[in-house]
């Protein structure tokens, strides 16, 4: 074997001073000035040593090394990049900038030297640092560490990229990539309000972000911010007014926003040139739907499957219409695709579902049953909930909101009239009230608005640990100008919504229903309607529906019949210190006596009995709910008693619900309050 050369050993020596640099500089310089000692002047050891004393912030001893190597090295970037890091610690900035400005012309993707740049640039108050940032942002694929956060978050590692990302941000805070990258993250675990917050300050360091104003336009139509996600959707389509992306997610904000013809437009005019898109014929799908359009909703979902099969969304989309009803071919299909190993989580879960509501129509409860089942442990496994937590929620707002304190703040809020909250448990029957309610020609329906929702998460970024601690404590601390301030910014959010000049409008969210004591201190006039359905009909009702987003309590029956316990207790809490604030719909006496609930309903809005809330079947209105297609006919007991089909497998349910089983419809009595 030949002995080692020369400078094999020197190359060794070198590239072991370099691995010396992260966690022991002091040990670099040490092996660097062995390898100087052997070899004076070698130009990558004196920089190994010039890095080495800027790792220990001793910036006179880097520049000893480094500037004279720099004029003999001049068209070495990584040299340019360690003069730049010393300049700047020595407060020599306007040096710095040129020394990172000529790497940066030298190698426009080295690391980091466009965000040094940018810092540079912002501290001296230069705008073109955000031209800098952006740069940084497009070169951060060369970045070895922002690789290996992203290739984290790409597989699923989420912990680790998000320990890489904030070390790297605590080095390096204007990290306009980290941020996004962080952002992108926090999104993923649902901390929306955090995704924000650090996409608006990489917005604010590089305006120019694309990348990232795509991502905060996404995240703003997730948090309901219906309207701001339009002007940055507005925006970004200004530069590329083609990009099928962009122009995918207008389409459906103007959903959101109630103009869902535009949407249905957009979405053919998007097909002209993607024709062969499946999430595209199903977003057509899901517009046509709400506006009342179902044959040709039938016909976009049925052509998302003839182009993908394997879509389980288009399945389910189609399912979810509840009066499509799947024949043997259907069912073969969903099977075939069910026993795919390629077949990712959410496609899965899709696919049990809708084959879950197939088999009921064909009478095979128990499949049926084992496939709901099956759609719902996936889904649980994605969403976090602890009942637990959700029982302390409710037991401190019950805490909080007593008589005496609504007392103390009467007179509070905005004395405006004009909000109906329709609130309770999902598939409790809401979108029917609503329907009935929209018939009357003093009423407009919108949709469920996120508006209160909004306001409560606004509120818990006030206090101290916004994930984990209560606003309504917050609430004891607000002066009443504060109370009035917050019901008009209700008013003023929602108008957009309003389109018909209606006195009264309808907010149907059903999870208000938790935030009946901030109704009560903003909006005093508002009308509140309780609609409440059998437990067992609506809990398994939620059960086997997959909802798009949110109500994570229902796809596990303990924690569902828990769920409902704990809003029956909370609602009788409010009965108790706001005696008859709120009207209660019993969904099965609405069935039994309509007119009779109906003129109640009306009695209690301030409304004249008007015929065509009888005849709410024939409102033409758009609605968005999975209870479309039901309240488009007249009234009936189809879906009273599905849930006995499955009587055999709801043991765990009926244990969670415990007295509120036994006593429904009664609420008064305190003994079956939920302890």
């Amino acid at each position: 074997m030949s002995a080692t050369s020369p400078q094999a050993s020197v190359d060794t020596a070198i590239a072991h001073a370099m691995g010396l640099l992260a966690h022991d500089p002091a040990a670099a310089i040490e092996q660097a000035q062995q390898v100087l000692a052997a070899v004076p002047g070698q130009p990558v050891a004196r920089l190994v040593l010039g890095l080495a004393h800027n790792a220990r912030t001793h910036f006179t001893q880097a520049l000893v090394e480094l500037e004279p190597l720099a004029a003999e090295q001049p068209v070495a970037p990584a040299v340019q990049m360690a003069l730049g890091i010393a300049l700047a610690g020595a407060q020599r900035t306007p040096q710095a900038l040129a020394a990172f400005e000529k790497a940066a012309a030298l190698q426009p993707a080295l690391p980091r030297v466009w965000l040094q740049i940018a810092e540079l640039r912002l501290a001296a108050g230069d705008a073109r640092s955000a031209d800098a940032y952006l740069q940084h942002a497009q070169a951060s694929s060369h970045d070895p560490q922002l690789l290996a956060a992203g290739e984290a978050l790409a597989t699923g590692r989420l912990p680790e990229a998000e320990t890489w990302l904030r070390e790297r941000l605590r080095e390096l805070p204007n990290d306009v990539a980290a941020l996004r990258m962080l952002a992108e993250l926090a999104a993923r675990v649902g901390r929306n309000e955090q995704a924000l917050t650090l996409l608006e300050r990489c917005l604010q360091l590089a305006p120019g972000f694309k990348a990232a104003r795509h991502h905060y336009a996404l995240l703003l139509d997730r948090c309901s911010r219906h309207e701001d996600a339009m002007l940055e959707i507005e925006g970004l389509l200004e530069d590329e007014p083609e990009d099928a992306q962009l122009l995918n997610l207008k389409a459906v904000v103007l959903g959101k926003l109630g103009f869902y013809g535009d949407a249905i437009r957009l979405y053919e005019s998007i097909l002209t040139s993607r024709p062969k898109d499946p999430r595209v014929w199903m977003s057509l799908g899901h517009a046509l739907k709400t506006e009342g359009q179902t044959a040709r909703a039938i016909i976009a979902y049925r052509r998302a499957l003839e182009i993908n099969p394997g879509f389980g969304g288009a399945w389910w989309s189609l399912a979810n219409l509840k009066t499509v009803r799947f024949d043997a071919a259907d069912i073969a299909a969903m099977r075939k695709q069910l026993q795919r190993m390629d077949l990712d989580d959410d496609q899965r879960l899709h696919f049990q579902f809708a084959l879950g509501k197939a088999l009921e129509d064909a009478g095979d409860y128990e499949e049926s049953f084992k496939c709901y089942a099956s759609g719902n442990r996936i889904r649980r496994t994605q969403l976090p909930y602890s009942a637990g937590q959700n029982r302390q929620r409710r037991q401190h707002a019950e805490a909080v909101y007593t008589r005496d304190f609504f007392a103390e703040r009467a007179g509070c809020g905005s004395d405006d009239a004009s909000p109906v909250f329709i609130l309770g448990m999902p598939r409790a029957g809401s979108t029917l009230v609503e329907q009935i309610l929209s018939s009357h020609p003093q009423v407009e329906a919108t949709m469920e608005l996120p508006d209160i929702i909004a306001i409560v998460r606004d509120l818990r970024m006030r206090v101290d640990d916004p994930e984990t601690t209560s606003y309504h404590d917050l609430l004891a601390t607000l002066e009443p100008a504060e109370f009035r301030a917050l019901g008009e910014r209700y008013l003023q959010s929602t108008q957009v919504q309003r389109k018909l000049d209606r006195p009264l409008f309808i907010d149907k969210m059903p999870n208000n229903f938790a935030h009946v004591g901030l109704i009560q201190l903003i909006l005093p006039n508002a009308k509140i309607i309780d609609v409440r359905r059998h437990p067992l009909a609506c809990c398994f009702s939620n059960f086997k529906q997959h909802f798009a987003r949110g109500q994570a309590f229902s796809y596990d029956l303990a924690d569902m019949g828990r769920y409902y316990r704990d809003y029956v207790g909370l609602m009788a809490h409010f009965d108790q210190v706001l005696p008859g604030r709120l009207h209660r719909v019993i969904y099965e006496d609405l069935v039994a006596d309509t007119e009779t609930q109906v003129r109640s309903l009306l009695d209690y809005c301030g409304l004249a009995f008007d015929a065509r809330c009888l005849r709410f079947f024939e409102n033409q209105r758009p609605v968005r709910t999975a209870s479309s297609e039901q309240v488009r006919r007249p009234i009936n007991r189809d879906g009273m008693d599905q849930w006995r089909h499955y009587d055999a497998w709801l043991a765990p349910l009926k244990q969670a619900l415990g007295p509120v089983l036994d006593s429904y419809p009664l609420i008064a009595d305190q003994s079956i309050k939920p302890s």
